[in-house]
């Protein structure tokens, strides 16, 4: 964990990684570390900040702050349940902060949400220090497996409307979860026909090809694949991406299908038009993307 004092004898909290994005760092002020602890899997540190509110940040990598975690969580959540017809049953892979439960709890038509997560440690400290995020695991609609989002997905196929990765970023527990074995796993998790997947899609900024890698093993297993840019302060370079795929060759996954339901979520970021201008993408971007490899 990168903590220093400065001069003035204030406390911060650095972010930095030389492999993830080299030659840049983010420092946040912290006014009181809560917790700081190793669980079976990662670093796990949580503290009260100056400005953005308690913040959880894994092996080195912040997850959310209290101040800007609505944006992403939204995003997550709405993206892919607003281009289903009918979101019943919905799996969140990773997510234990609960967020992105929360956020889907508010879609009318949820009837049932799984959540995969391999770090009870997170989810616990969450409940204790994300208190606002962490509601969600109190409704009845919400079922928690401890597990390997991996090998989950292979013992469950045909069940979920919905699956949304809700990953940190590819190293470490997470890393998996950006490989074509299992996008193959979330395609044959869904029911068929309509059945959408959101995933984590890294930061436009930094991480190029590393997209471009996620929409050819996407393009390659669905026929309807978008990526969206969301903007997240607290992320790197303050941008993060997700890739959505549907089974549905004729979904617009750039249009929400129910603008009944998506102008009246209670929301703090998304609306029906930030659905559609998240897809609009920038040129630079659109023509690495669009390039054969070579």
């Amino acid at each position: 964990m990168t903590i220093y004092t400065d001069a003035n004898n204030h406390m911060w909290f650095r972010e930095t990684n030389s492999e993830l994005w080299p030659g840049q760092e983010f420092a946040i002020e912290i006014d009181e570390i809560l917790y700081q602890q190793r669980s079976k899997y990662q670093d796990i540190l949580v503290f009260k900040s100056k400005t953005y509110g308690n913040v959880l940040v894994l092996d080195n990598c912040i997850q959310c702050t209290e101040r800007d975690e609505f944006a992403y969580q939204e995003m997550a959540a709405f993206l892919p349940l607003l281009v289903h017809p009918e979101p019943k049953r919905v799996l969140i892979i990773g997510g234990g902060d609960g967020g992105v439960i929360r956020e889907v709890l508010k879609h009318p038509q949820v009837e049932e949400i799984i959540l995969c997560e391999i770090d009870q440690d997170v989810i616990e400290l969450s409940k204790k220090y994300l208190p606002e995020m962490a509601k969600g695991f109190a409704s009845s609609k919400v079922t928690v497996i401890i597990s390997d989002g991996c090998e989950y997905l292979k013992e469950h196929t045909n069940e979920f409307d919905v699956i949304i990765t809700d990953s940190s970023d590819p190293d470490g527990p997470a890393e998996a979860l950006f490989e074509e074995s299992f996008y193959s796993l979330l395609k044959s998790a869904l029911k068929q026909s309509s059945g959408v997947i959101c995933c984590q899609g890294e930061c436009i900024w930094l991480d190029l090809p590393l997209i471009k890698k996620l929409l050819t093993i996407s393009n390659q297993l669905f026929p309807s694949v978008a990526y969206a840019n969301v903007s997240t302060p607290t992320y790197p370079c303050g941008a993060l991406g997700f890739v959505i795929c549907s089974l549905d060759k004729n979904v617009k996954l750039t249009e929400p299908i129910n603008n009944e339901i998506a102008d009246h979520l209670d929301t703090k970021y998304y609306t029906s038009d930030i659905h559609r201008a998240c897809f609009a993408l920038p040129a630079f971007v659109r023509k690495e993307l669009n390039a054969k490899n070579s």
